[in-house]
C-alpha cells in the first residue's frame, strides 16, 4: 500500500475545512486540520505533512505569522487560501514564501491543480534535475521514488518505514550534498525538535542495514562524522 501525501489544513470555519478535506481525501491525499494558529504550528512540527494550505484569517493569530513561522525553517510548500483578494495581500504572502494564493471562492478543479502544482515545485526547484522530470531518483541499483514513496533496489521495494523514506527522500533530493544532523532534524521533525542525534542515527543504521549490501562498508549512505551524512550522487 502506497503512502498518501498528506495535507495539512489551517483553516476554522469548519464548512470550508470540511470542503477542501473532503475534495482532497477523494483524490488521493491524506487530510489533517487545524483551527488556530497555535495548533496548526504544533502540527506542522510533529505530523510532518507533504504540503500546508493556509487560510489567512484565523481567530487567534494571522497567517502571515505562521507561513513566517514555517519558512524561517522549512521549505515546506504552502498554499494561502484566502478572502483577501488585494493584490497586496498576494504579493506579501507570496514574498514571504507561499507557493500560491487562491481567493475565496474557488472551485474544486482549480484547488486540485494547485496543490499538484505546489507539490510538484518543490521537486522542481531541487538540485536534482532526475526528480523534477520523472520524480525518481536512482543510482546504481537504488531507486527513490517520491511518486509512491518507496525505495527500491534491484527492482524490490526494500519496505522503509515512514520516517526512514523522508530521510532518504530527503537526501536524494540533495544527492552528493552533506546535510547536517540539525538541518535533518529540522527539515523532518520541526524547528522544536531536540537536537540530540540518537533517533536519527538509529534510523541511519535501520536504513543502512536495508539498501546496503555491506553496512559496514557502504556504498550509498555515507557518514560525515561529527557533521551529517551524504547519499551517493550518479555519475
Amino acid at each position: 500500500m502506497n503512502i498518501r501525501e498528506k495535507v495539512l489544513i489551517i483553516e476554522d470555519e469548519k464548512s470550508i475545512a470540511h470542503f477542501i478535506s473532503t475534495i482532497l481525501s477523494s483524490n488521493g491525499y491524506e487530510t489533517i486540520q487545524a483551527r488556530s494558529g497555535s495548533e496548526a504550528l504544533s502540527m506542522v512540527s510533529s505530523h510532518c505533512p507533504d504540503l500546508v494550505i493556509l487560510d489567512l484569517g484565523l481567530p487567534d493569530m494571522d497567517g502571515i505569522e505562521i507561513l513566517q513561522s514555517i519558512r524561517s525553517w522549512s521549505s515546506l510548500p504552502v498554499v494561502v487560501v484566502s478572502a483577501r483578494s488585494h493584490e497586496l495581500d498576494k504579493v506579501s504572502a507570496l514574498d514571504l514564501g507561499a507557493d500560491d494564493y487562491l481567493t475565496k471562492p474557488f472551485g474544486t478543479a482549480e484547488l486540485l491543480a494547485r496543490v499538484r502544482t505546489a507539490i510538484r515545485h518543490t521537486r522542481t526547484t531541487s538540485s536534482n534535475s532526475e526528480i523534477a522530470q520523472r520524480g525518481t531518483y536512482t543510482v546504481g541499483e537504488l531507486t527513490i521514488d517520491y511518486n509512491k514513496h518507496q525505495v527500491l533496489k534491484n527492482g524490490k521495494n526494500v519496505k522503509l518505514t515512514l520516517s526512514e523514506f523522508r530521510i532518504v527522500a530527503l537526501l536524494g533530493k540533495h544527492a552528493g550534498k552533506v546535510l547536517t544532523y540539525d538541518y535533518i532534524i529540522k527539515e523532518l521533525w520541526g524547528p522544536r525538535a531536540s537536537g540530540n542525534n540518537q533517533i536519527l542515527r538509529v534510523n541511519m543504521a535501520n536504513i543502512r542495514r536495508k539498501i546496503e549490501d555491506n553496512p559496514a562498508e557502504p556504498a550509498y549512505l555515507f557518514t560525515e562524522v561529527g557533521v551529517g551524512y551524504r547519499l551517493a550522487e550518479d555519475e
